[in-house]
């Protein structure tokens, strides 16, 4: 490909309890490159190391070795004060928890995350209102979290998640506490992000079966990459 990619790991090292003797090394040397628009997953058993390279994408924790860009930023020259900033800006996350603000209404909770980054209240919330109408939610702007199903709480969290318009969309399990009927419609959103929006998207999960639905597969184990193919049902499902 020609143009540079978003997420770009060279020779990615993470060790925990450095110079200890239980000194433990969880990723051993990650290459990786992901490019504008792609939806790629990443799996692996538990214990792989699938999390703990989640946290360095995302910004969530630093490597011990290596380099990381994001969208051409070297992740190793910002500063420790500034990476919550790069964060908000370019990576959305969609938890398996939801992890929605419980006295706000689902308008608010997707409303806050520009006012942090210092949009107007009347032009957020505009801007709130055309995603949660984008995700389904137009009906149930005014809801609490604990006014919603499991389903309706994770589209409220997506478009959370791309409401500043992030680089990366990361989904970790984001269809792990749901059904498998809710999990298909969640899964749904995703690629109707991906193929109308243009969103790149990485997945973190354990199931093959949704891995099989993204354009590529990243296999970890025990700390490495064992391989890197397309989705075999990508094509398939796009009909």
């Amino acid at each position: 490909m020609s143009q540079s990619p978003i997420i770009h790991l060279e020779k990615i090292i993470k060790r925990y309890f450095i110079g200890k003797p239980n000194e433990l090394e969880i990723l051993h040397g990650i290459d990786l490159s992901i490019y504008p628009g792609e939806f790629v997953s990443i799996v692996g058993e538990s214990g792989s190391g699938k999390s703990t390279l989640m946290n360095i994408i995302g910004i969530l924790d630093r490597p011990t070795e290596g380099e990381y860009i994001l969208d051409e930023i070297k992740i190793s020259k910002v500063k420790d004060q500034d990476i919550s900033h790069i964060r908000c800006q370019k990576v959305g996350f969609i938890f398996q928890t939801f992890n929605l603000i419980g006295k706000m209404s689902a308008l608010k909770n997707v409303q806050l995350p520009m006012l942090y980054a210092g949009m107007s209240k009347k032009e957020s919330s505009k801007r709130a209102k055309e995603l949660l109408t984008l995700v389904g939610m137009k009906d149930r702007m005014k809801h609490q979290p604990n006014e919603l199903s499991g389903g309706q709480k994770q589209r409220v969290a997506i478009a959370r998640a791309i409401s500043n318009n992030p680089s990366l969309l990361l989904a970790d399990e984001p269809t792990g506490a749901l059904d498998s009927q809710t999990s298909r419609t969640i899964m749904d959103l995703f690629h109707k992000l991906h193929q109308e929006q243009g969103i790149t998207i990485v997945l973190i999960t354990h199931s093959q079966e949704l891995a099989k639905e993204t354009d590529r597969i990243i296999t970890l184990k025990d700390g490495k990459i064992i391989s890197d193919r397309k989705g075999k049902e990508y094509y398939e499902y796009l009909g």
